[in-house]
């Protein structure tokens, strides 16, 4: 006999996921993107690319840059629109078996309500992420996500307005990541994930300009592992809604910190440019290892940290 299979099944507020592990938005395209070489089936969910009312061409090229522990982006969040989205992707994520998050960005606050109004009965859509913490952006984004007062209107925005379950995305480049989620909290979101890239740039030093056409952009991948996991670590500890963590989580050991810290879930992002199949072997990883520990459930990982 074989043995005892793990319930990999999580909850985040009312989304339920068949696995812990979520492919992070503007890495995983709108799933079709990797049809070839992965079953987006086998993922808890996926997280699409950002989307606003109008479409964005984004930032001017170059876009990304390696550095030595990481990855530095600035796209500026270009995408198809809201009426492009729902005439062409909609269709397409319809046909996929794994939860489908749309990562929303506005402007204004009341943008953000528009849009998660327009996603009102959309069948394909089963949550919706609130971005309020792309640092590659000139207004908006950020600028919500490090002012207590203006996220928390954001979210009553969505939440308003929207009939999924709503997860704020929160950013790094504050002060005190607890205060943010406190107030998003107090406005009614179902969920948290975080965090977003850190703010960072790289120089060419022979050009002696910088090496993004934005200038600067967000830091992803290894480097801001540990920077994630001790916002992780404050955060579960100040709300109590369930957290999606994310940042630098390029294996399953990475993801299994995640979920000992205090994750419900987590995201991927980064790794998916190393290894397209990073986050099938993640969830592979992770079943093995509560296997070999004789771990049942999955959810009964998250939180288990001994300080």
């Amino acid at each position: 006999m074989g043995a005892e299979p793990v319930d990999m099944r999580v909850s985040l507020g009312p989304l339920q996921l068949k696995n812990p592990v979520v492919a992070a938005s503007g890495t995983y395209g709108y799933g079709e993107e990797y049809a070839e070489l992965v079953d987006p089936s086998l993922l808890g969910g996926i997280v699409v690319k950002g989307l606003s009312l109008k479409p964005r061409e984004g930032n001017p090229p170059p876009r990304i840059v390696e550095t030595p522990c990481g990855m530095l982006n600035a796209i500026g969040l270009a995408n198809c629109g809201l009426d492009r989205f729902l005439a062409e992707k909609v269709p397409l994520l319809d046909n996929l078996d794994t939860a489908v998050i749309v990562n929303i960005y506005g402007h204004s606050t009341a943008e953000y309500g528009d849009l998660a109004e327009a996603l009102r009965g959309v069948d394909a859509v089963d949550a919706l992420e609130v971005n309020i913490s792309c640092p590659n952006v000139e207004c908006g984004g950020l600028a919500f996500g490090t002012d207590p007062l203006a996220a928390a209107r954001v979210t009553e925005s969505v939440v308003r307005h929207a009939d999924k379950p709503v997860i704020v995305k929160l950013s790094p480049n504050v002060t005190d990541i607890r205060v943010i989620a406190r107030a998003v909290e107090a406005a009614g979101a179902d969920a948290l994930s975080l965090i977003n890239t850190l703010t960072g740039m790289a120089v060419d030093v022979a050009s002696r300009r910088p090496l993004l056409g934005n200038v600067s952009g967000g830091l992803s991948g290894p480097a801001i592992k540990p920077v994630a996991l001790y916002m992780l670590y404050q955060t579960v500890r100040a709300v109590h809604i369930p957290v999606m963590g994310m940042g630098g989580i390029m294996g399953a050991r990475d993801a299994l910190e995640f979920l000992i810290t205090g994750a419900t879930a987590l995201q991927v992002g980064t790794a998916h440019f190393v290894d397209p199949r990073a986050s099938i072997e993640i969830v592979a990883g992770i079943e093995l290892y509560c296997r070999d520990h004789g771990i049942r459930r999955v959810a009964d990982l998250s939180g288990t940290l001994v300080v």
